[in-house]
C-alpha cells in the first residue's frame, strides 16, 4: 500500500475533490432544468379545466352556506335556519312526476305487483324445448365453447360467485359434476332467465346460498346458449350443447320471479 494514502493532506484534498465534482453536477442539473422549462408554455386546456373546477366549487359552497344559514331570533340566541323550500321543491317534483310505463320486461322490479302477476302467466311448453337438445353423438363446436367462456370469465360475471374452476363457494352452488348443469336445458335457460332462489339438493346434499341468484337476462340468446355449452363441457362436465333457438322459445319467462328447486325439472 501507498505510503501517501496515510498522508492528510491528501485525504483532505481528496475530500474537497469530491465535493466539488458533486456541487458541479448539481449546478449543472438546475442550470438544465431552467434552460429547458423556460420556453414550456401554460396548459390552456388545463387552466380552463381548474378554473370550470373553482367556480363549480365556489358554487356548491354558496348553496351550501345558504342552506345551513344562521340568525338570531331572541337576544344572545342564535338558531340554524331550516331549509324548508328545498323540501318543499323535492315534494313538489316527487308529486308531479309521472310514472314511466315498463317497456321491457327486464325493467320489472323484483318483488314487485307487477312481478308477482307474472308468476301465473302461461308457461312455455318445456318438453317442446328439450326435445330441441342436440343428442350426445352430435359434436360441439370448439369455436361456441370458447365463446361461452369469454362470457363466464368476462362478460356474464359468473366467473365472480362461480369461481374460474366451477367450484363455487359461499354464495354460489358448485358447477362442477353438478346434475343440474348436465340436466334438462330449460332448467339452465330459465334460471339464467329468472334467477334461482334456495335451497336446493346438489350432488347429494342441501345447498342454501345465502341470497339468491340475480337474472342474468341481458344477454342475448347467442350469448345465453354460448355460456351454458361451455357450463355444461366444462369443470368435468359433458353434455350436449344449448341453441340460441331453445333460448329464445323462453324469453317469455323474463321478468317472472325467482325460481325454487320446484319450479324445475328433476335431472
Amino acid at each position: 500500500m501507498s505510503s501517501s494514502s496515510d498522508n492528510p493532506l491528501v485525504r483532505f484534498a481528496a475530500f474537497w475533490w469530491a465535493l466539488g465534482v458533486f456541487a458541479l453536477f448539481g449546478f449543472s442539473l438546475l442550470v438544465v432544468k431552467l434552460f429547458t422549462n423556460s420556453g414550456e408554455k401554460p396548459n390552456a386546456l388545463e387552466e380552463a379545466a381548474a378554473a370550470k373546477r373553482y367556480e363549480v366549487r365556489a358554487t356548491v359552497n354558496t348553496a351550501q352556506d345558504a342552506a345551513f344559514q344562521y340568525k338570531e331570533v331572541e337576544a344572545g340566541k342564535v338558531v340554524q335556519v331550516p331549509p324548508h323550500d328545498v323540501f318543499a321543491h323535492l315534494g313538489q317534483g316527487l308529486l308531479s312526476a309521472k310514472p314511466v310505463a315498463v317497456e321491457k320486461p327486464e325493467q320489472i322490479v323484483p318483488g314487485s305487483d307487477r312481478q308477482m302477476a307474472l308468476s301465473g302467466a302461461p308457461v312455455v311448453d318445456l318438453a317442446a324445448v328439450d326435445a330441441l337438445t342436440p343428442g350426445p353423438e352430435v359434436p360441439v363446436d370448439p369455436a361456441l365453447i370458447e365463446a361461452g367462456k369469454a362470457q363466464y370469465m368476462g362478460g356474464g360475471a359468473c366467473i365472480a360467485c362461480h369461481g374460474p374452476t366451477g367450484e363455487g363457494g359461499p354464495i354460489a352452488p358448485t358447477l362442477a359434476g353438478s346434475e343440474w348443469v348436465t340436466g334438462p336445458v330449460s332448467n339452465l335457460i330459465r334460471i339464467q332467465l329468472r334467477g334461482l332462489g334456495g335451497p336446493i339438493q346438489l350432488k347429494g346434499a342441501i345447498y342454501t346460498p345465502p341470497v339468491p341468484m340475480a337474472a342474468l337476462a341481458h344477454q342475448d340468446d347467442n350469448q345465453i346458449a354460448a355460456v351454458l355449452t361451455y357450463v355444461r363441457n366444462s369443470f368435468g362436465n359433458k353434455a350436449s350443447a344449448v341453441l340460441p333457438e331453445q333460448v329464445k322459445m323462453l324469453r317469455s319467462e323474463v321478468g317472472k320471479p325467482a325460481l325454487v328447486e320446484a319450479d324445475l325439472i328433476k335431472p
